[in-house]
């Protein structure tokens, strides 16, 4: 019976192959597998098999990934000794590092727990959004377990100093900062007592709170009716009150502002800690607004400019057009957009010597996504449909974004540069002394470098050799390493 080799047979022999070229700048034998080298070291940094199906990179920083796109990715880090799994991202995501064990199914189902299995040292905490909450720690007092809306207790979670329930909404009961609350059922009647303060509400025909000293509170047909005083112990209280959505006022030290026919007409003045005033007359839409921290100018949607805690933003013919600019951790950012999204560019610009090269990344959706990093290192991609969305997510670039890159650039420096077309299908880098390219694998390849040039076919089956300084020959069956393959002595 005739064995045929198997394709994880032929797989395992290609990268022998390519192994066996380990000083080749690129190893193509698309489609099957295609790696590039680091030419000091020889090590294998990226591998690409089956197109950008399975996958390995070697990343300078000690990250190491590989995977199967789209179904599994892992990636470990040598330095922060940590490994992340996923299956299907966001669905399945698995991590784990020296002290914890954690994963989870789409951030609804989520378990983490320390390595050695000690609630004394992690709380083992395992979630099933929005039905079970359960942490144990060892300790009975900060350890609970909740079935949602059935019975439980949850502790110092979703803000609050812990949370009881039975038969939810029938009884909820609430403790924060030493004041508990106790609903029966929720939200219609509330009791509220300790630390000092006070409170029962009808809801939403009244209700009223108050701690002396501090605060009172009060509303009648919730919303349309209220009243807060707040910091009673100051000179001149904060107050707010409305009958919406006729009238609403908000004063405190030295600040007031009134409402008419809530929220479209208004104004604020305010003398401390810095001046400002704002005229409202046509929320959102119609707002002018000046002062020494912030500055508005607001006619939507035509245009609008405003200064708020050193940012910058501009809109022209919302949401065509928008402008931001701010500056932090001592670089100038300038961020432009065309429809959100449809455009995007990011610039980053030293603030203290504008004179140096900018650092920015642009997306044309779906088109093309480009990438500099201002020191002669540089990115682009189309087709770029996923990047705009997720600009700062690992995962999403590092296993979906090679599937649509029908063409990619890759700049190391200004003097290493690699274009890929098709998945590594064609592909052509230059050096200051080295030019290579291939197309359709080891269908058609050339290299040319000081010592020479060679254009071959099949990886060699047949071609033509040119050392430097001689003229054109015939070779067959040369299958050489890079550094043998423009040799005169091993001429056919």
């Amino acid at each position: 019976m005739t064995k045929h080799p198997s394709l994880r047979t032929i797989l395992c022999a290609l990268v022998l192959c390519a192994s066996g070229a380990a000083a080749r700048a690129e190893n193509n034998f698309w489609p099957f597998i295609v790696e590039q080298t680091d030419p000091q070291t020889g090590q294998v940094t990226d591998r690409q098999v089956l197109g950008p199906l399975l996958f390995t990179t070697e990343k300078p920083n000690g990250v190491h990934y590989h995977g199967l796109r789209p179904l599994w990715m892992v990636r470990r880090d040598a330095v922060e000794k940590r490994e992340d799994r996923t299956f299907l991202y966001p669905l399945f995501s698995y991590r784990q590092d020296e002290t914890a064990v954690e994963w989870t199914v789409f951030n609804l189902i989520n378990h983490s727990q320390a390595r050695d299995g000690k609630p004394d040292i992690l709380p083992r905490k395992f979630d099933a959004w929005p039905f079970w909450f359960s942490r144990d720690t060892g300790a009975p007092e900060t350890s609970y377990r909740a079935l949602f809306p059935i019975a439980g207790t949850v502790k110092s979670r979703f803000g609050y100093n812990e949370l009881n329930w039975v038969i939810f909404p029938l009884y909820l009961r609430s403790e924060k900062s030493g004041v508990v609350t106790t609903s029966t059922p929720w939200p219609f009647i509330k009791r509220s007592a300790g630390n000092g303060h006070v409170g029962f509400a009808l809801w939403p025909l009244f209700g009223r709170a108050e701690k002396p000293g501090a605060y009172r509170k009060q509303y009648y047909l919730w919303p349309l009716i209220y009243k807060n005083e707040l910091r009673l112990s100051d000179p001149v209280p904060t107050v707010m009150k409305g009958f919406l959505p006729f009238y609403t006022r908000e004063q405190s030290a030295g600040s007031v502002s009134e409402n008419f026919l809530w929220p479209f007409f208004g104004y604020t003045r305010q003398t401390q800690p810095v001046p400002y005033h704002e005229n409202r007359y046509f929320w959102p839409l119609l707002v002018q607004g000046r002062g020494e921290q912030r500055y508005v100018n607001r006619w939507a949607p035509f245009y609008t400019h405003s200064i708020r805690k050193g940012t910058d933003k501009k809109w022209v013919m919302w949401p065509l057009i928008r402008q931001e600019m701010w500056t932090a951790d001592g670089l100038v950012h300038d961020k432009n957009q065309l429809l959100w999204f449809v455009y995007w560019s990011h610039e980053q610009r030293s603030a203290t010597n504008p004179n140096l090269p900018a650092a920015h990344k642009t997306h044309f959706w779906p088109l093309f996504s480009a990438w500099d990093n201002g020191a002669g290192r540089r990115q682009g991609q189309f087709l770029s449909p996923l990047g705009v969305f997720f600009p700062n997510n690992e995962k999403v670039r590092v296993i979906y974004e090679p599937l649509f890159a029908i063409y990619r650039y890759d700049q190391r420096s200004p003097e290493d540069v690699r274009h890929s077309f098709l998945w590594n299908a064609i592909t052509w880098r230059r050096t200051d002394d080295e030019r290579e390219f291939h197309f359709l694998g080891p269908i058609l390849g050339s290299e040319s470098n000081a010592a020479g040039s060679r254009f071959r076919l099949l990886g060699g089956l047949i071609g033509l050799r040119k050392p430097a300084g001689k003229n054109w020959r015939l070779f067959l069956f040369d299958f050489s390493h890079k550094s043998d393959r423009v040799n005169p002595a091993s001429t056919q």
